[in-house]
């Protein structure tokens, strides 16, 4: 796929845009929900802007894949079959390996109290459908750029 030239100050990582060879490492991104085009959406995207990005289906999926391969950040919709983003998210934090990586809830679900519910679970940013691109890529580049939760960095890469 061909990408468009970046400069330091919109590369997702900080630094300048690189390929394979010597450059730095693109940040991971999981990206969790039911819908198939609101998943192919969010991996397209976030590709476009130079992320390495995975998807999962559900919940259950999506902390299978988390714990395999240790992404920099996570984003999750709510409302899924198996294990909704909540529990997901529970589970997450939960998990020594996982508890501080940050996680974005992308949700239909906009009413207040999804909102402190997902606060109050340790979600870092909140991302209501229908969102703009944009606005997913600056608040999961911001998330990624920042490191993970405490300012730890992503472990063992």
């Amino acid at each position: 796929m061909t990408r468009g030239v970046s400069t330091p100050d919109d590369d997702p990582r900080g630094g300048s845009s690189g390929g394979s060879s010597g450059g730095p490492e693109r940040p991971r991104v999981l990206v969790v929900d039911d819908t198939q085009e609101v998943r192919d959406l969010l991996v397209l995207n976030l590709e476009l802007e130079g992320f390495e990005v995975r998807a999962a289906c559900d919940g259950q999926e999506g902390l299978e894949v988390a714990l395999d391969w240790q992404p920099d950040v996570v984003t999750l919709d709510v409302v899924m079959p198996r294990l909704d983003g909540l529990a997901a998210l529970q589970a997450l934090r939960a998990d020594p390996r996982t508890a501080a990586v940050p996680v974005v809830l992308v949700t239909g679900r906009a009413q207040a109290a999804d909102r402190a519910q997902g606060e109050a679970l340790g979600a870092d940013a909140y991302l209501p459908k229908p969102f703009e691109p944009a606005e997913l890529v600056a608040v999961v580049g911001s998330l990624a750029r920042a490191g993970r939760r405490g300012g730890a960095g992503p472990a063992g890469r």
